[in-house]
């Protein structure tokens, strides 16, 4: 407990409580969630009909046209997921450098 000066001396990686894990995983499905109802709700402009996933991204470029909270919130979440998702992938397969606890060597 923190509060009472008993601080864990922390060498390495320290185990991630479930709690963590159940915020991480009901965090990912709300981000999810979202989208879904931003892209059932959201009206594409009729100069592009998106028909696969390709056509999505070429297309939400001219979601802003129409000035909807909808579309530009579709729009932001279609740009930022992939950039989020090579985050993520980045963060879990390239390894620290080794850092000796303390500064020595």
């Amino acid at each position: 407990m923190f509060w009472k000066g008993s601080l864990p001396k922390i060498h390495g990686e320290t185990p991630v409580a479930a709690s963590r894990y159940f915020a991480l995983y009901l965090a990912q499905i709300g981000w999810l969630a979202l989208g879904a109802y931003l892209f059932t709700h959201a009206t594409w402009p009729s100069t592009c009909e998106p028909s696969h996933l390709l056509d999505v991204y070429r297309c939400s470029g001219r979601l802003g046209e129409q000035r909807g909270w909808i579309e530009s919130a579709l729009m932001t979440w279609l740009w930022s997921t992939p950039l989020l998702l090579a985050l993520e992938l980045l963060r879990r397969f390239s390894k620290p450098a080794y850092r000796p606890v303390g500064g020595r060597s």
